[in-house]
């Protein structure tokens, strides 16, 4: 089992340089002078101009540049935001437990609805239910996220009044943030009414964020399902007479977890991208904003260092699964 973790951590470092070359030259591919837009209105002299590009190394060549910010990440040095002036892996460190909180109520929420909806799918197939849990699922698949924010936004915010538009919790709550997430230290502050209003802004930008995700589930359990339960051991362990919810859930699931956990797997991705739109749309305060925000103000090191730390997260997790291969089926490992 090392040597199978070792040679799946050995990968990574390939992919990790790979990633910081498109981090590096993706917003250097964007229209617009970094030094420009913090100069503003304000305008800024031909000597001043120079002195900032200088600065902030925009003077070198483009490859003395990379080299430059490799060696700093390889130090742990992800640089220093030109907008706020602040050491990008803080930020990053203070805006991703929003983000965190966001995302894993979003991948709980379609797990726990895409498994066993999809489970159902494949044990009625052909019936009403698996068309409609099916046909449901191609529509939040191919939902736009920014549309269905917006429209549960006028259902729910507007006309409704049972939601808020956005942010993390209410404006008449105050606390010092303990660990970063808002659901902890709302019942952390003792505050009265603080845990449900906190509660109350998560609902629709989770549900927005997990549509995806748990129609993705749903489809690819219902089809490892089905696959499974065509085997002859499924079938042999039926005419033991074992009973119906043993045979699916302890025979047939187990052998048909290997696709919806790289499923689950790579909505991590989906998730982190999503979030983006998301958290736009609600002003969720977390790395998605943040990274949005970064790109209009051609923020270089806040758009780079955010982008290389959202997939190091991923690789980590793309990790975790293939680990999560060898506890499942152990003849993986070999």
């Amino acid at each position: 089992m090392l040597r199978f973790f070792l040679s799946r951590l050995a990968l990574l470092i390939p992919t990790f340089i790979g990633v910081s070359i498109v981090a590096f030259s993706f917003i250097r591919l964007l229209p617009g002078d970094p030094i420009m837009l913090l100069a503003g209105e304000r305008g800024m002299t031909e000597e001043r101009y120079q002195q900032l590009r200088a600065l902030y190394g925009f003077d070198q060549p483009l490859v003395m540049q990379y080299f430059t910010y490799l060696t700093d990440l390889l130090q742990g040095d992800f640089g220093t935001s030109i907008v706020t002036k602040r050491p990008v892996l803080q930020e990053f460190l203070t805006l991703f437990p929003a983000t965190l909180e966001l995302s894993f109520c979003a991948i709980m929420l379609a797990i726990v609805i895409g498994v066993p909806v999809g489970i159902i799918a494949a044990v009625r197939r052909g019936s009403w239910l698996d068309q409609s849990v099916m046909g449901t699922a191609l529509v939040g698949y191919s939902m736009p996220i920014f549309w269905w924010g917006l429209l549960l936004i006028i259902l729910f915010s507007g006309i409704l009044q049972w939601t808020p538009v956005s942010g993390r919790i209410s404006l008449l709550y105050y606390f010092q943030p303990v660990t970063g997430f808002m659901l902890i230290d709302s019942l952390l502050s003792g505050q009265e009414g603080a845990f449900k209003s906190a509660v109350s802004h998560l609902v629709l930008p989770t549900v927005v964020l997990a549509t995806i995700p748990l129609a993705v589930i749903a489809r690819q359990t219902r089809s490892a399902m089905l696959e499974v339960l065509g085997e002859d051991y499924v079938r042999t362990a039926r005419s033991k007479g074992l009973p119906p919810l043993r045979v699916v859930g302890l025979h047939a699931l187990r052998n048909a977890l290997i696709p919806v956990v790289t499923t689950i797997g790579l909505q991590v991705g989906v998730l982190l991208a999503g979030a983006i739109l998301t958290e736009t749309i609600f002003s969720w305060p977390g790395i998605g904003k943040w990274m949005v925000d970064s790109v209009f103000k051609r923020d270089y090191a806040v758009v780079q260092g955010g982008l290389l730390l959202i997939a190091a997260i991923i690789m980590i997790v793309n990790l975790i699964v293939d680990v999560l291969y060898g506890l499942i089926n152990p003849r993986i490992r070999h």
